[in-house]
């Protein structure tokens, strides 16, 4: 559901937790998070205009551990007045075909078919975080406590950082683990992010995270603003994120009365140049429902 991104995503495990939030019940049948992303295509098609890619992605839960899994491509679209203008003058088209790498790429102004099912390969009962997975009653049990709770992130990180720098003497001898440590306030601002929409966390350990984000190192508070749905929120700018020639800078907006994200922004680089198509904006809707997993609508609701 994420961009690839240099940085990644790791667990907060299952351990002694300081104050541990109360096991609320669920607030429905499925955890549900939908994710709608708008991105440049990475090559200009027709004359040489631009045009951006839409597309939806829904994830549903049960407190059980079962999960279903969504997609819809929702249509590409010129981008600017100027791709527009040159779009017309194309004649048009409502799709463009082109061959790269010996692989064929089609587009369509029309909205795909979609496709919904049960996410196989998933442990009976198990919610993936990072690299492990855990259960339900865990992801109850986080801490509650902002300070608590970055402790317990700091030490999962170092543990994954520990696992991650030996795993890659193996196919480079010259490899430090102070290469991963150094973006270490990175990686926790980061797995801050996950819990303020991936899993069914409770409420208090979502304010938690959210605090503890806004504390963490290299983290900037850009106020208040409104994301590409209208929908008010605190503007979060996370670590910036260099190695080698590429930089990845990534921010999101959080509803702070439900301490879910409302938008992630992503502006990753290499040499300089923004990778379109890696680079683009992503709008959440998070929460629990009784609907049933379901083919993506072609038009995604307002709001």
């Amino acid at each position: 559901m994420r961009y690839p991104i240099a940085a990644v995503a790791v667990l907060i495990t299952a351990g002694v937790a300081a104050v541990p939030a109360q096991a609320a019940p669920a607030e429905g049948a499925y955890w549900r998070v939908e994710v709608v992303r708008t991105a440049d295509h990475p090559r200009p098609v027709g004359s040489g205009y631009t045009v951006t890619q839409r597309s939806v992605s829904v994830d549903w839960q049960t407190p059980g551990g079962k999960a279903w899994s969504a997609y819809r491509e929702l249509g590409a679209r010129p981008k600017t007045a100027k791709d527009e203008a040159a779009w017309k003058a194309d004649g048009s088209p409502t799709s463009w075909t082109y061959r790269t790498e010996g692989m064929k790429i089609s587009l369509s102004t029309e909205p795909g078919q979609g496709r919904v099912g049960p996410v196989k390969g998933r442990p009976a009962g198990k919610f993936r975080m990072g690299e492990k997975w855990v259960t339900y009653a865990q992801l109850q049990a986080l801490p509650t406590e902002p300070e608590a709770l970055r402790t317990h992130v700091v030490a999962d990180v170092r543990a994954w950082i520990d696992a991650a720098a030996e795993e890659a003497k193996t196919t480079d001898p010259s490899a430090k683990k102070e290469d991963w440590l150094a973006h270490l306030d990175r990686y926790v601002a980061e797995h801050m992010t996950h819990l303020l929409y991936e899993n069914p966390v409770p409420f208090k350990v979502r304010s938690a995270a959210y605090q503890a984000l806004r504390t963490t190192k290299g983290v900037s508070d850009l106020g208040q603003v409104k994301d590409p749905l209208n929908r008010s929120g605190q503007k979060i700018a996370l670590p910036v994120y260099e190695r080698k020639s590429s930089v990845l800078k990534e921010q999101f907006i959080v509803d702070t009365k439900t301490m879910t994200v409302l938008a992630r922004y992503v502006d990753l680089q290499d040499g300089g140049k923004q990778l379109a198509g890696k680079s683009g904006v992503e709008t959440y809707k998070v929460g629990w429902t009784d609907d049933k997993p379901a083919v993506p609508a072609a038009v995604p609701a307002a709001g």
